[in-house]
């Protein structure tokens, strides 16, 4: 374990569409380009963002199992999104996300995320923290491509 806190992941992408566009693509079109690495089965039939305070973040297989993700704890479309987060591990063991998609010049857009919680983790914050740094960065690529594509 480090001996500094583990601090919130931050992390701004500029998108060339508007924030309301990137608001939808990231909640009601979330399966069309989470990719299937990024997923508890590697192999979901659906993946579904219930849209509203206290809905279900989830897969769900073609066999019908489902794996939850997390819970929305903050729903003010389209620009404000927070979740828990604890894809593949226990409800206990979540973290949050928070994202932001707010106007940035003519047709464009800033979204801004920032997942923390991870000194409730203990000893395994550091490394859940390092674990997502990389799990955002393969996938907010495909993100983008659908929200500008």
């Amino acid at each position: 374990m480090s001996d500094h806190p583990t601090g919130p992941l931050t992390i701004e992408l500029d998108l060339d569409c508007p924030a309301e566009h990137a608001f939808t693509v990231w909640t009601t079109r979330i399966g069309s380009w989470w990719p299937a690495d990024h997923t508890v089965s590697g192999r979901p039939e659906q993946i579904v963002l219930q849209g509203r305070v206290g809905g279900r973040i989830f897969e769900r297989t073609s066999e019908g199992v489902e794996h939850d993700w997390g819970r929305v704890t903050t729903w003010e479309p389209p620009t404000r999104l927070a979740y828990t987060w604890h894809i593949g591990s226990a409800a206990e063991a979540a973290t949050d996300v928070e994202i932001r998609f707010r106007p940035h010049g003519d047709d464009a857009s800033r979204v801004q995320i920032a997942h923390s919680g991870w000194e409730r983790l203990g000893a395994a914050g550091d490394g859940g923290r390092d674990r997502n740094e990389h799990g955002w960065a393969g996938l907010l690529p495909h993100f983008v491509t659908a929200a500008t594509g």
